[in-house]
């Protein structure tokens, strides 16, 4: 006989939930921790894992996945995280000139564009708040999967569009990435200085961010 819906969907939850507390878990280690069996467990994690909010790993760990990102990036953003970084923002574009993006994890690899501050220059890079971009051959892409260099930010000619220029760093939180920031510049426009420039304003609005969110996040959690 199949399970009721109601007792499917808090066993699917339960095992949603512990794998996004420990990050990377095994299918034994999973099964344990949600005290069902090995083939349950199994079942509900493909559910899981075909519908994005679990993804497995090439040694069969479970991890969190950009589904699940992509709604915990969208209930902050929409609460938090975009309000919190408008001020930088704003900053950024009048110091630079230029437009400035927060992005956060999308869907099936994507990013998704949720703020901007548009430039001042004449020929700027114009508004693609709620599009979304491919990770793969994107600065912002490279920075929301981990692959940030020393330097604090990633730069990429040519990426999603042809003669544009983006500068982007990451916002972290309890060492997960939530979101990017990005300049994006016509390439005709850019140097080698302002790209050093772009970075450090960049990466020093990222972590000033990350303080803020972090401190609201820590407030909320508090004792009432």
């Amino acid at each position: 006989m199949a399970e009721p819906s109601t007792r499917t969907v808090e066993r699917a939850l339960s095992l949603l939930a512990i794998v996004c507390e420990h990050g990377s878990l095994s299918l034994a280690e999973s099964s344990r921790l949600a005290e069902l069996s090995p083939s349950t467990s199994l079942r509900l994690l493909r559910t899981l894992e075909s519908s994005g909010f679990v993804r497995r790993d090439e040694a069969g760990d479970f991890h969190a996945g950009s589904r699940i990102m992509q709604l915990g990036a969208r209930a902050l953003s929409n609460d938090n995280l975009a309000l919190l970084c408008s001020p930088a923002l704003r900053d950024i574009a009048e110091s630079t000139g230029e437009s400035v993006y927060l992005s956060v994890p999308g869907h099936a690899d994507q990013a998704l564009y949720i703020a901007i501050h548009e430039g001042t220059h004449s020929v700027r890079h114009t508004n693609w708040v709620g599009r979304t971009i491919p990770l793969e051959g994107s600065a912002t892409g490279r920075v929301l999967r981990g692959e940030t260099p020393a330097v604090g930010y990633v730069t990429l000619e040519s990426g999603v569009e042809k003669d544009v220029t983006a500068v982007a760093a990451p916002i972290v939180l309890h060492e997960r990435i939530i979101g990017s920031l990005s300049v994006l510049v016509p390439s005709y426009r850019i140097t080698t200085s302002k790209v050093e420039r772009y970075g450090a304003l960049l990466s020093g609005a990222a972590a000033s961010i990350e303080h803020s969110v972090s401190a609201t996040t820590s407030a909320r959690s508090g004792p009432a």
